[in-house]
């Protein structure tokens, strides 16, 4: 473990301090960074919230030098939600994006992963790394079978964004049986370019690395990219069959099983 590390522990919030804290983190990241806003959406308090936090777990990075009592501690998070308490809420948040039907059809247990992000002091050091790690032990407890979610690029102007949306619509779509396709109402073709015309570099250099990390596991895409115009992105829907994973990262998803 690295010094700076040392300082870090993950959990699933425990309590309203943490939640909020998890709150005031999205406020920085998805509000002042990004742009983005909501109908229930604390401005005066600096907290970016929704209907859903009062139903999926918090998995949150502590930093334990911070304050607790400021609402400080909380540098990273990933709200989780599993499918039997999607089902008895009624919808995933993914439901307003894209057609889910593939995969509720498909039987296989499920989790939503959304409202991913990281301090800006923190990207680029461990902590994004011991978040997955916490994420791989709430799979493997739960026999979670696909994950998904959505992640995004900044801006609904295409333009910018045309190698990276083409280059995963031809390499990395999803099996179609089990396919999502976003909604009319924000539906983005990412068939922008043809193959034999894309730059492999232009398009790495422009995608976010949240997405970059989903691929190296074996991850793919729905189809169609969704311009959330609300929050200011284009979203991409991300899944991953953790039957279908690389051997690598099926390894390393045994290595965590095999230490608990």
């Amino acid at each position: 473990m690295t010094p700076e590390s040392s300082y870090f522990e993950t959990r699933l919030a425990t309590d309203q301090a943490d939640l909020m804290a998890a709150q005031r983190l999205r406020y920085r990241v998805f509000v002042e960074e990004l742009g983005g806003d909501g109908p229930l959406v604390d401005h005066e308090l600096r907290l970016e919230r929704d209907e859903f936090d009062a139903v999926v777990d918090h998995l949150v990075l502590v930093d334990n030098r911070r304050s607790k009592a400021d609402l400080d501690h909380v540098v990273g998070v990933y709200r989780l939600l599993p499918g039997a308490r999607a089902a008895g809420f009624g919808r995933f948040y993914c439901d307003s994006e894209y057609d889910l039907d593939p995969l509720r059809r498909s039987g296989r247990s499920l989790l939503e992963l959304g409202r991913s992000c990281m301090d800006r002091d923190f990207r680029g050091g461990p902590g994004m790394f011991l978040l997955w790690n916490a994420l791989a032990e709430y799979v493997l407890a739960r026999e979670i079978q696909i994950l998904f979610g959505v992640a995004s690029f900044h801006g609904t102007d295409v333009a910018p964004l045309a190698q990276s949306l083409a280059w995963l619509h031809h390499n990395h779509l999803a099996p179609e049986t089990i396919r999502p396709k976003a909604h009319a109402t924000g539906f983005q073709d990412m068939d922008l370019i043809p193959a034999d015309q894309l730059d492999r570099r232009e398009a790495m250099v422009a995608m976010p690395p949240l997405i970059k990390a989903y691929l190296r596991i074996g991850g793919s895409i729905g189809e169609g990219a969704y311009l959330d115009r609300e929050f200011n992105t284009t979203d991409v829907f991300l899944m991953v069959d953790t039957a279908a994973m690389s051997q690598k990262h099926r390894n390393f998803y045994e290595t965590r099983r095999q230490g608990q």
